[in-house]
């Protein structure tokens, strides 16, 4: 297992309480990243020990654009906030109480031999039957995993800030495709800010200028700055997840959501669905687990991938869609609900559409439809 974070910690633990002799291979103990730590309801009721943790559970969110103003919106289902360190430890601990042996070392090399790999590390060389690589979007491994091109990442930065408050905080900008968080963890805020096509230097003073204008004090606070996967939607299409002898999983096989950011769901998904598969019967297993994510999620992150640049970028009604959307948010209760589905992770994108369709009605029906250009529309409908 190369990669203690959620992916290939939760790949460790199936393996490690199926019988099977596991070592996980990581250069740090559990870190913290510029990350909001948001557990959505999709994944702690598929994995209920996530309910466990010392997370913070919120129930309110605040959506903002600088003309729309700000809605306020109930989350029907909370998110669970934990800080990326004590929820990484989690699912770290919990690969070592199933059975798991760690060895903190850097890996250097990882290459197919004999129908499992080889791995090399900067103390010594171990073999084994298959690996799944969950090193992270910084994947040092240039022969497995993603293969990142330009338009494929976005930048993440933040500070932590000692502060309380209850409920959530997205602000968007104008043309810009990403946004500010602001998410309370116990004993402090995450703020942050993540996007596309902006350096990180002018990310860093964006946020910063809106935490002056919100009282969030960033001096002397601890700064964290990372990149994320966020896959172009050709880049789905030949995206390296699987090769002879290894597996790739979590941020390393590019499984975050292009829209939201949200990839702590997708990491301990696919690291559980890579180790189903290498208990699985399939004697191709690269096969096996390349449909086993298409069936799953991938088609859907791809979705995502096509309607991203237009729910930020996009205009309707002579105004951005971010504010049409936080206008509709604060009026209409059913596409409120639509929403609450999103942010609990409940709502996927392939059927947004058709939901859009039946619940609303008029303009509203209109504005909401024309977030989905005419080639994600006929994405969609191949795969109904």
């Amino acid at each position: 297992m190369l990669g203690a974070g959620p992916a290939g910690s939760m790949a460790a633990a199936q393996l490690a309480s199926a019988g099977v002799r596991t070592t996980l291979i990581d250069e740090k103990l559990p870190w913290e990243k510029p990350c909001g730590g948001g557990v959505t309801f999709k994944a702690y009721s598929q994995y209920p020990f996530l309910r466990d943790g010392a997370a913070k559970t919120v129930r309110q969110s605040s959506l903002t654009t600088p003309k729309a103003g700000t809605a306020d919106m109930r989350l029907d289902q909370p998110i669970l906030i934990y800080s990326r360190a004590e929820l990484n430890g989690r699912l770290f601990r919990r690969a070592e109480q199933a059975g798991a042996r760690f060895e903190q070392a850097r890996v250097l090399e990882m290459r197919s031999s004999g129908g499992g790999c080889s791995i090399r590390t900067a103390t010594g060389a171990i073999e084994a039957d298959a690996c799944i690589v969950a090193t992270g979007a910084r994947n040092p491994l240039r022969n497995a995993g993603t293969e990142w091109a330009q338009d494929d990442t976005m930048i993440a930065l933040g500070y932590y800030v000692e502060a309380d408050r209850p409920h959530i905080d997205i602000q968007f900008f104008e043309k810009f495709e990403g946004y500010v968080w602001v998410f309370p963890r116990h004993g402090h805020l995450s703020v942050g800010i993540c996007g596309k096509g902006k350096p990180a230097q002018t990310l860093r003073a964006w946020l910063e200028r809106y935490m002056d204008e919100h009282g969030l004090v960033y001096k002397g606070a601890k700064f964290y700055a990372h990149m994320l996967p966020a896959l172009a939607s050709g880049s789905w299409r030949k995206n390296r997840i699987a090769g002879e002898g290894w597996l790739a999983a979590g941020d390393a096989a590019g499984f975050v959501d292009p829209i939201t950011g949200e990839g702590i769901y997708y990491a301990i998904r696919s690291g559980d669905l890579a180790a189903q598969t290498l208990l699985g019967e399939a004697r191709d297993k690269a096969a096996a687990y390349r449909d086993a994510i298409q069936r799953d999620f991938a088609h859907d992150l791809y979705l995502g991938s096509l309607l991203s640049r237009r729910v930020y970028l996009g205009d309707f009604l002579f105004g951005a869609i971010p504010d049409r959307m936080v206008q509709f948010t604060r009026r209409s209760p059913k596409f409120r609900t639509v929403m609450q589905d999103l942010f609990a992770g409940t709502q996927g994108y392939a059927d947004l559409s058709q939901r859009l369709w039946r619940d609303l009605s008029g303009t509203l029906r209109e504005t909401a439809m024309s977030f989905l250009h005419s080639d994600i529309a006929t994405a969609i409908s191949k795969s109904s």
